[in-house]
């Protein structure tokens, strides 16, 4: 079943404002992490992250996910959206972080290392509830 996304929901995920991504381990107990976010054309949240990180090797184990973002000029509104991964890829995560980057900092990603790879995943929707505070 799937979700989409209100005007308003949209808006908090294309201004700037930092979502935290939740995975389950695999002893079942939540992980969570802030990260950059933005919506693609298709009402998918698409997310970055490098190779080796826990969250992402959570996400492939089990594609259940939910993605926090919250208002950061009113923290009393937020949107939660539990979904699925349903694209997992290196194709063009290097220019996705950088257009996160500018997003959030304004450059190119300046936190690059030397053999990072990056990826991309793509979460559809299932559920989404929004409070405006």
């Amino acid at each position: 079943m799937s979700a989409e996304l209100s005007p308003e929901e949209r808006r908090l995920l294309e201004d700037k404002n930092f979502a935290h991504v939740a995975t389950i381990r695999p002893d079942g107990t939540p992980h969570v992490v802030p990260v950059w976010v933005e919506v693609d054309d298709d009402g998918n949240i698409a997310l970055n992250s490098a190779e080796g990180r826990v969250w992402p090797r959570n996400a492939r184990r089990d594609p259940r996910v939910t993605v926090t973002v919250q208002n950061h000029e009113n923290p009393y509104e937020y949107v939660s959206i539990t979904g699925r991964v349903v694209e997992d890829t290196h194709e063009g995560a290097d220019e996705h972080i950088d257009r996160l980057s500018h997003k959030y900092l304004g450059k190119d990603y300046p936190y690059r290392v030397p053999g990072e790879q990056r990826v991309t995943f793509r979460i559809a929707p299932e559920r989404v509830s929004h409070s405006s505070g």
